[in-house]
């Protein structure tokens, strides 16, 4: 069993910054694929950012300049920077790893539990 555990969620003051966190646990041999994924009420979830095992990376054009993404592979961790936050931030975010359970097996796409931000005008 895979375990996405996300932290850091809250509420922010327009313009203002806050960093989620995102652990991967339980039978990991590798983990290709990490992003964030948010949804609003209402609407559809939507991609945020990926990035790659090898670092590439990947924005949404809302978020380009003001979003960081990146990632700790000894630590099977992902994390997302946001700055100059704004009310239109304001969703779950859910955290995606695309896992590897053993050498040669296929790839497992799993989700965290996700966390509330949300940001006031």
């Amino acid at each position: 069993q895979v375990q996405l555990v996300e932290s850091g969620g809250g509420l922010v003051q327009a313009g203002g910054s806050l960093r989620l966190s995102c652990a991967a646990s339980g039978s990991i041999f590798s983990i290709n694929v990490m992003g964030w994924y948010r949804q609003a009420p209402g609407k559809q979830r939507e991609l945020v950012a990926t990035i790659t095992s090898g670092g590439s990376t990947n924005y949404a054009d809302s978020v380009k300049g003001r979003f960081t993404i990146s990632r700790d592979n000894a630590k099977n961790t992902v994390y997302l920077q946001m700055n100059s936050l704004k009310p239109q931030d304001t969703a779950v975010y859910y955290c995606n790893a695309d896992v590897v359970y053993r050498l040669g097996s296929a790839t497992f796409k799993h989700w965290g539990q996700g966390t509330q931000v949300t940001v006031s005008s």
